[in-house]
């Protein structure tokens, strides 16, 4: 991996081929649905607002991206980056549902730089045949295994070992925690 200091754009790119979670709660539309080309989201990175959409206006209109020449180049690379990621699961048996991106601008050269990592932590995926999670969403839907969804994809994706000695860690419930005053 390449690391470079660099500024980080407030807004997280969600890059969808399928409909599901957000998207079809907030619009009706059927789990599962194709879309017909891949939609772009934007999203505004704040926990206290709970990273709100946000419209193309409200990115430019705050700076959160530099100009709109900037964020029609960011759009692109989202583009060519959900082109190359379908393929290389798509030939592996997986579907790309959708993903998120974060980008921002290099100290050094001010290039703009894909920020943060891609993983089944930032992408929903699903495999081809039993639509089985293999992604974050089986810890949000309390799925259950979900290091061996993780191991799943990696394994396809040839980068573990298939006699890797990783197992499941099992994590209980949350539960509060009394703390006495001395």
């Amino acid at each position: 991996q390449l690391i470079r200091l660099a500024t980080i754009y407030p807004v997280e790119f969600i890059v969808r081929n399928i409909a599901t979670g957000s998207l079809t709660k907030r619009l009706g539309i059927a789990d599962g649905t194709v879309l017909s080309k891949p939609l772009i989201e934007y999203s505004y990175k704040n926990d206290d607002l709970g990273d709100p959409l946000v419209a193309r206006e409200h990115v430019l209109e705050f700076n959160w991206v530099p100009d709109a020449a900037h964020l029609d180049l960011i759009n692109d690379y989202c583009l060519r980056i959900n082109d190359f990621m379908q393929g290389m699961f798509r030939g592996v048996g997986i579907k790309l549902v959708d993903f998120k991106l974060e980008f921002g601008k290099s100290y050094v050269d001010k290039q703009i730089l894909l920020a943060d990592e891609i993983s089944p932590d930032t992408c929903r995926l699903w495999d081809v045949s039993s639509e089985k999670k293999l992604d974050k969403d089986r810890f949000r839907k309390d799925l259950g295994n979900i290091m061996q969804a993780y191991q799943e994809v990696a394994r396809r994706l040839g980068i573990i070992h298939e006699e890797s000695n990783i197992s499941e860690v099992k994590f209980g419930k949350p539960r509060a925690v009394d703390f006495k005053k001395k």
